[in-house]
């Protein structure tokens, strides 16, 4: 990803600022034109907020006027990007702010404007704290617009877990809540607005398992030609679980297997190495076999315990009495997102969510920083 720098910087700051004394009728934004310059040591979500906060101190007036402020703005086309983000986050506050129902409604409605130009699915999170049924009901309404990011602004906007957006509480305790959005968005036709809706449906099964899997058998049930890769994507997280129902509905279900392995090249490992996990696979039933065969790497932690990482190998139809052969080479090396602790780690087999196996490996001390 590009640097904050490149995306929201002194140069897309100045742009804004300029745009928005321009759409003020010449009105100098001092606090944003210093927070402008402020930007250097923050990280692009701060900088989204010095500057946010620098233009409602400037533009402290009504609602209604400030969106007026902002609409002008947008008549230009120049008005894009990332300069956008805390001009969104600036209309959420201010219209929470303001405390009526009008300005309220009228804030939704500016993020729906302001959203094809950059989406404001971190900006509508405030609002769906403030008023959650007040913003889902408008959110359901966004999934019939004509504009693909409105439409997809409703189901991102609504995720459990969107990255970088502040949890809404009301929707992580009752993920039934959004079901209407997603159900009225899984046919779009549009892949943007549907992969968010495979994603906030995959969000929802870090804690409703139930809900997740009723919402996948309905669309298949009723789906069209993209339905399948939908719920595919929106089924990952519980077919790396090794959830069996998830694993039916795709077409997964219980296999008759034999399964030898896995072996590790060898039982000690330093940091920087790679292991050779071999194991086969033979279908011993008397039909058609549909599998997938993933690997669940058991890493130590700090505490001495375990946390399980799932890895896939492939996915395979064996005929009867078919086998396959798996060599597969997992690298032990340092990455930003995990830290490696010393000792014995494990390694599983995982054939359509049925664990195999378990062969260890001995991750030495010394080797991990």
């Amino acid at each position: 990803m590009p640097f904050a720098d490149e995306l929201l910087g002194r140069s897309q700051a100045t742009e804004l600022v300029n745009l928005l004394e321009v759409a003020a009728d010449g009105r100098r934004l001092t606090e944003t034109r210093s927070a402008s310059t402020q930007l250097d040591d923050l990280a692009l979500g701060a900088r989204s907020s010095r500057l946010a906060a620098a233009i409602l101190a400037d533009l402290p007036m009504p609602f209604a006027d400030f969106a007026t402020i902002v609409r002008l703005a947008l008549r230009d086309e120049s008005l894009s990007g990332w300069m956008v983000w805390p001009l969104s986050n600036a209309v959420s506050a201010a219209a929470i702010a303001d405390g009526g129902e009008a300005a309220f409604d009228d804030g939704m409605q500016l993020l729906s404007e302001l959203t094809p130009r950059l989406t404001c699915e971190w900006a509508v999170r405030p609002m769906l704290r403030a008023r959650l049924d007040r913003s889902l009901e408008t959110m359901l309404d966004w999934a019939s617009s004509d504009d693909e990011h409105v439409r997809r602004l409703a189901s991102e906007g609504s995720r459990p877990y969107l990255p970088w957006g502040t949890r809404v509480a009301g929707i992580t305790e009752n993920a039934r809540l959004t079901a209407p959005i997603l159900t009225a968005l899984y046919r779009d036709e549009s892949e943007y607005v549907r992969r968010s809706v495979a994603n906030h449906l995959n969000d929802i099964s870090r804690h409703d398992t139930e809900l997740v899997l009723e919402l996948a058998s309905a669309w298949l049930a009723d789906g069209d030609e993209h339905t399948p890769k939908l719920v595919r994507h929106s089924l990952r997280t519980l077919v790396k679980r090794g959830d069996t129902d998830a694993l039916a509905l795709l077409g997964y279900g219980a296999a008759e297997v034999a399964v030898d392995g896995p072996t590790l090249d060898r039982s000690s490992i330093v940091l920087g190495d790679e292991l050779l996990i071999t194991a086969s696979v033979r279908n011993t039933g008397d039909e058609a076999a549909k599998l997938v065969v993933d690997y669940i790497v058991h890493h130590v932690k700090a505490d001495g315990g375990r946390t399980q990482k799932t890895f896939k190998i492939s996915t395979t139809t064996l005929e009867p009495g078919e086998s396959m052969t798996i060599r597969k080479r997992h690298a032990i090396k340092p990455i930003t997102t995990r830290r490696y602790h010393p000792g014995v780690h494990a390694v599983e087999l995982q054939v359509n969510g049925v664990r195999h196996g378990f062969a260890e490996f001995d991750l030495l001390p010394g080797s991990v920083c």
